[in-house]
């Protein structure tokens, strides 16, 4: 598997996230939790389309900013009682670094 550089951990707030624009895969939002772990997921809520990457992150979870659904950051997949998913992408983190899959 090919890894591409996203940027530094540290450049990704804890309990927040930034966007990498792919021009093949589109918006992707990564992920950080406040343990340091990191998500990757299409910034694109299921419902309605909201900017995930814009959501409150708790736990490995995040709540998109314009209904409140709650989506999985491990799974990408709508937390009950809500249905959906969106598009999950392998990430890593290696010596500080924050690399996401090709």
């Amino acid at each position: 598997m090919n890894w591409k550089l996203i940027c530094k951990l540290e450049e990704i707030p804890q309990l927040g996230s930034r966007v990498v624009h792919w021009p093949e895969r589109g918006k992707i939002a990564v992920f950080r939790t406040s343990d340091d772990e990191v998500f990757a997921l299409h910034d694109k809520c299921p419902h309605k389309g909201g900017p995930l990457s814009q959501g409150i992150v708790h736990g490995k979870r995040v709540t998109c900013p314009l209904h409140g659904w709650n989506i999985g950051l491990d799974d990408g997949q709508a937390v009950a009682p809500d249905v959906g998913g969106c598009k999950k992408f392998e990430v890593k983190v290696e010596n500080g670094l924050v690399l996401i899959a090709e």
